[in-house]
């Protein structure tokens, strides 16, 4: 008994849950099957321009609604490199309506959860425009992509040349929560270029890692990307006291 509360206390995770001869209790079954239940809705979950736009129209600035090249919900969870690639017009379109080169570029994406990328993304995505612009920081036009895989971000960097990429994605759901988001992070991202080039910020939710955490560690972690002129394995996550961002070396971020 002492061991399941310590199990409880420290983790969602059924450890140590109580049992009726060799099965769960029937409290613990059924929710069980409940979050199962709940993370199967949120991976078939659909989102639409109808969507977002609802979802984003209290923010000061839409985000452009692509696509990847996987054209269904199978196609994406059986064809993953589809994922990794716009669609030649929206790639016509990202060339078209956003800005070259900016400091930072922010997309957005449903990814696995949309639930994640709508209690976690969209938030987060305010927070960060706001702290960003405080701080003079130049941001690209926001993107949101459907059914975009985390390599989406080489593609969408060589077009528009971005000193940082953010790419805001909803997590694989687990049976402790469906509404977690990563933040991957890249410095100059490109065509080619592997996970090993990208830096990682997971389990941003309610129960996780906070917003305003969130929002700290992703904008001191792009301040370290710019400084180094890199991204990826050899750079180490800081969490300095007082100045969030070291003094950059080129983009002009201050």
């Amino acid at each position: 008994m002492k061991l399941a509360s310590l199990a409880a206390a420290l983790t969602p995770a059924r450890v140590f849950a109580p049992r009726h001869g060799a099965s769960l209790s029937t409290a613990d079954w059924l929710a069980l099957r409940a979050d199962h239940a709940g993370a199967r809705d949120a991976v078939f979950q659909e989102t639409t321009p109808e969507t977002v736009l609802a979802w984003a129209a209290s923010f000061p600035r839409r985000p452009l609604f692509v696509t990847s090249q996987a054209a269904t919900a199978t196609d994406y969870l059986l064809r993953p490199d589809l994922g990794r690639k716009l669609l030649p017009k929206d790639r016509e379109r990202i060339l078209i309506e956003c800005p070259r080169s900016p400091q930072m570029q922010i997309l957005l994406a449903d990814g696995l959860s949309a639930l994640a990328l709508q209690n976690q993304g969209l938030p987060l995505w305010t927070a960060l425009t706001q702290q960003a612009l405080e701080k003079g920081w130049q941001l690209g036009q926001p993107i949101f992509i459907h059914r975009a895989r985390v390599g989406i971000l080489n593609d969408i960097g060589s077009l528009l040349e971005p000193c940082v990429v953010v790419l805001l994605i909803g997590e694989r759901p687990g049976l402790s929560t469906a509404e977690s988001l990563s933040a991957y992070l890249a410095y100059r991202p490109k065509l080619g270029d592997t996970d090993a080039k990208r830096n990682l910020i997971a389990s941003i939710h309610d129960r996780g890692v906070g917003i305003p955490e969130a929002t700290r560690r992703i904008l001191n972690l792009a301040g370290s990307l710019k400084s180094s002129c890199y991204s990826g394995v050899g750079i180490r996550e800081e969490m300095p006291k007082g100045t969030l961002l070291r003094k950059p070396h080129d983009c002009h971020l201050a």
